[in-house]
């Protein structure tokens, strides 16, 4: 087990004393874990890091399953893990978050590696989808953009490549354009040469049919793909740029001559993985992943002729860390690249955009009222501006049962940053704008627990009121002003005079929001005359 000391949020429950928190991530060749402090202003320092070679990766591609040699491995690494975090004192389950990729996300036994290490050491291993990284991989490369925006002027590529996959970003300038993974990954480019038992001069050639397949793929996603520079994550090719230059890799991004980068991976892929082992101090699986690490970063850089070759000197942990110093809620950087994504999808269906978009603002406004009254973290406000804004994208199919056709195209649609679990919230928010009031024998809502379900409602309530106030579609109502008098809900409004729709809509929208809250909505206009 390799031990990094690193000298270099806001606290989780203060806004004065640091929050020790912890990121552990089982990936699909090592476990690795980064204790942290969160300070003020979000502000994240790290303490600690911890890295153990593990080849979840080995099993799960080649077999389809992680033999019980492998997960007791992970046990012994995480029960170390466990004893280190009481020595911090971090034990609350919320100041620790344990998440695995592909390893473990492709085993067949994946539930029972699950349940075994919560069994043995206590923690909870959340799922961790593929829009979830991007989410992450975002929150990771925000700094960049804010500290260093020339790399950003044009078209930014970000790759990632991980032990099973490789992760893609398209940013133009410090927006997300695109953004996907692949199964791609140095480990499995690996067991593809064993599989084929090819010799070392074929060996490169077979990578590069794989590496130039996906490239192919990328490049028919995005025709008019054009970046001017490339960030390279992950460990090896920081592990490269750092035996390139001599030097530590520091905060800032870190550009590399494309000249020197091909010649270094050219020479790691002359040697065997045991020698690289010997030569470099690194764990034999370590040494397996680097050149085929290497050359999908080379060649990517080659194929897409990008001018700069730049080393983020970031991980998935550093990400995940920035979320929760983050809190409950998105960031505005990250809530505005979800929103374009939502948008994009709204146009793709021919909604009625300024509607859309006026509903979305009435429902955000009402959530910020009435939090005393719903008491949902501060993250459900950007599930409920995603259901407003497309809550009406069934339109394109059919204007009978269009709420249920919304539903659908939700649930079969991708977001950037969203994850089956909270596409499935919007999806059922955005079902419930209109039609009948949620019941357990519906499909979808019958099978989410307590919590959710209640969520589902509460904010299935906002959404039908914000509706109402925009029945007309003309946006008249531009500014609302909640108060909540004993049993009831009062709205004014100052920028209409003559709201009868408004209030004859609203006698109907409002009797989910009675059921469940308790408090009738009434809307009165300081603007009409008496």
């Amino acid at each position: 087990m390799t031990f990094e000391p690193t000298p270099t949020g806001e606290n989780l429950n203060s806004a004065e004393a640091p929050q020790l928190v912890a990121v552990v991530d089982i990936g699909a060749t090592s476990l690795r874990m980064q204790i942290a402090e969160i300070r003020a202003n979000h502000q994240v320092h790290k303490l600690e890091s911890f890295s153990q070679a593990v080849s979840l990766g080995k099993d799960s591609f080649t077999k389809g399953f992680l033999e019980s040699s492998t997960i007791e491995n992970c046990v012994r690494v995480l029960e170390i893990y466990r004893h280190k975090l009481v020595e911090f004192g971090i034990t609350n389950p919320q100041q620790i978050r344990v998440i695995a990729t592909s390893g473990v996300r492709e085993a067949a036994n994946r539930i029972a590696f699950v349940d075994r290490i919560f069994i043995a050491t206590g923690f909870e291993i959340e799922p961790f989808e593929e829009a979830e990284l991007h989410r992450v991989t975002f929150l990771g490369v925000l700094p960049f953009i804010e500290s260093q925006p020339k790399y950003f002027a044009g078209s930014t590529l970000v790759l990632e490549v991980g032990g099973g996959t490789s992760e893609v970003l398209l940013l133009d300038g410090a927006d997300v354009t695109f953004s996907r993974t692949y199964r791609l990954g140095a480990l499995r480019l690996r067991n593809t040469l064993e599989r084929f038992d090819a010799s070392p001069s074929q060996s490169r050639l077979v990578m590069e049919n794989e590496i130039l397949q996906t490239v192919k793929q990328i490049k028919a996603s995005c025709p008019n793909c054009n970046p001017s520079s490339l960030i390279a994550m992950g460990g090896d090719v920081r592990f490269a740029a750092k035996e390139i230059k001599q030097t530590p890799m520091g905060e800032q991004l870190m550009e590399l001559k494309l000249n020197d980068f091909h010649a270094f991976t050219h020479d790691i892929l002359k040697q065997s993985p045991d020698s690289l082992a010997t030569k470099f101090h690194m764990s034999l699986p370590e040494a397996q992943s680097l050149g085929p690490a290497l050359l999908t970063q080379l060649l990517f850089a080659r194929e897409f002729k990008t001018d700069k070759f730049l080393v983020a000197n970031i991980s998935l942990r550093d990400g995940l860390l920035k979320e929760m110093a983050a809190g409950s809620g998105w960031s505005e950087s990250l809530q505005e690249q979800i929103v374009r994504s939502a948008i994009q999808t709204g146009r793709k269906f021919q909604f009625q955009e300024e509607h859309a978009l006026h509903v979305a603002k009435l429902a955000c406004s009402l959530f910020n009222q009435l939090h005393s009254l719903h008491q949902l973290p501060e993250r459900f406000r950007g599930i409920l501006q995603l259901a407003a804004l497309l809550h009406d994208i069934g339109l394109f199919v059919n204007t009978k049962s269009r709420h249920k056709h919304s539903s659908y195209l939700i649930l079969n649609s991708e977001f950037f940053g969203i994850g089956s679990s909270d596409l499935e919230l919007i999806a059922l928010v955005a079902r419930y704008h209109r039609g009948a009031i949620p019941q357990p024998t519906h499909e979808g809502y019958s099978t989410l627990d307590r919590l959710r379900r209640v969520t589902v409602a509460k904010l299935s309530a906002l959404l039908r009121i914000a509706k109402a106030l925009d029945v007309t579609q003309s946006q008249r109502i531009q500014t609302i002003s909640c108060r909540l008098l004993g049993n009831r809900l009062q709205i004014d409004v100052a920028d209409a005079a003559d709201i009868s729709m408004e209030v004859l809509e609203l006698h109907q929208a409002g009797e989910l929001f009675d059921n469940i809250f308790g408090k009738q909505v009434f809307l009165t206009s300081t603007d009409q005359v008496e």
